[in-house]
């Protein structure tokens, strides 16, 4: 059976050759967006808010962070992949159905580009399922995804801004300023707040025993998203523009503030997850239940890393690295087992992740415990 490493370095590496492949003609379509200028502007601009994003999904994800590469992969396709499906998508629909700008703007971006960001989503469902442990997990790949679809998508529009080729005003620096702050400073938040929606229902497919929600949860989460979507870009229709503001304040912030507080609950509701799996785990020996604070608490987390490099060097730090992040592991899969939503695989994964731990265990010792270190 095929470690969970190697699987998820397949999916990268299959999922990253395709992003590949579709930054060829995005980068045709951001080069014939304005000259080398122009571009690199754009793009200095668009790359503002991303670092500061990337940020919050990561403190998000601290409890069991998921593997650096499907995060970046994440980033690749929304940047890459949804944003060239979406115009592709548009591009036919426009000429097949001759949608208007207002069609397009409307009903057609948001459809097909919630259902390419969305996509990856489906791909972690079906391929790296064993990745997703809940609706936090979703939000943090739906976010990732949408980062970068809105990286790809700033660059056109500042561009478009700065040229003056987007009816908006004259171009230059000051209407490149004013798209700036709307989009990078203002609603940095718009595309992976939409597509959160679908992330919360792959979260839900997950943890959920029904297979009635586990099918519909995924749709009906990229159904929200979608509305989400539709409301923001038809607001700027209204009362010639005015209408976004209103939205923007009415609906969309306290959409926004509502989801953050929902991810911020779903990582206080890790914690406790953590604590009565791993509690019951070690009633059954796979652990000692001394260890617990260590692998729940992020501050005992931290300093007994501290401690594991201080008495045992770097690879002493590796050890306890090993030994926390099987254990987090373990205990989100005994959650499931104890809800009686494991997987097939759940006794092949779950020994993997105790002898990964009892491997690490000798090897290691807290803070304020005694055992052996390595030297």
């Amino acid at each position: 059976m095929p470690s969970p490493r190697n699987e998820n370095v397949v999916f990268a590496a299959v999922v990253s050759s395709i992003a590949a492949v579709a930054a060829v003609p995005i980068a045709l379509v951001i080069a014939l967006s304005g000259g080398g200028t122009t571009v690199v502007l754009a793009a200095l601009f668009a790359l503002v808010p991303v670092g500061p994003l990337v940020a919050c999904y990561l403190w998000l994800d601290r409890y069991e962070p998921e593997p650096r590469s499907l995060l970046v992969t994440g980033l690749a396709w929304g940047a890459f992949v949804a944003t060239l499906l979406a115009l592709v998508l548009q591009g036919l629909g426009g000429l097949v159905a001759g949608f208007t700008d207002t069609e397009r703007l409307s009903l057609v971006a948001p459809i097909t580009e919630e259902a390419t960001k969305g996509l990856f989503l489906v791909l972690l469902l079906v391929w790296r399922r064993n990745e997703l442990d809940g609706v936090l997990d979703g939000i943090v790949y739906a976010g990732m995804v949408g980062i970068g679809f809105a990286f790809t998508e700033n660059i056109l529009y500042l561009a478009a801004a700065y040229n003056g080729t987007d009816g908006a005003g004259p171009g230059g620096i000051e209407e490149l300023g004013f798209t700036f702050v709307l989009r990078c400073i203002a609603s940095p938040f718009a595309h992976p707040l939409f597509t959160a929606f679908t992330g919360i229902g792959v979260g839900i497919a997950i943890t959920s025993r029904s297979r009635v929600v586990r099918v519909l949860a995924p749709f009906l989460g990229y159904c929200v998203a979608v509305l989400a979507h539709a409301l923001w870009n038809s607001s700027t229709l209204l009362a010639d523009g005015a209408g976004f503001f209103a939205v923007y304040a009415i609906v969309m912030v306290p959409v926004f503030v509502t989801l953050t507080f929902l991810a911020v609950w779903a990582r206080s509701r890790e914690a406790r997850i953590l604590q009565g799996a791993l509690a019951d785990a070690a009633l059954r020996g796979l652990l000692p239940y001394d260890d617990i604070p260590h692998l729940v608490n992020l501050g005992a987390r931290r300093r007994a890393r501290q401690f594991a490099r201080v008495h045992g060097g770097p690879d002493g730090l590796a050890a306890m690295r090993s030994y926390q992040q099987a254990a987090i592991e373990l205990a989100f899969l005994h959650h499931r087992f104890l809800r009686g939503t494991a997987p097939r695989n759940f006794s092949a994964r779950g020994q993997g992740f105790v002898d990964r731990m009892q491997a690490a265990r000798p090897y290691i010792s807290f803070p304020g415990a005694h055992g052996r270190v390595l030297r």
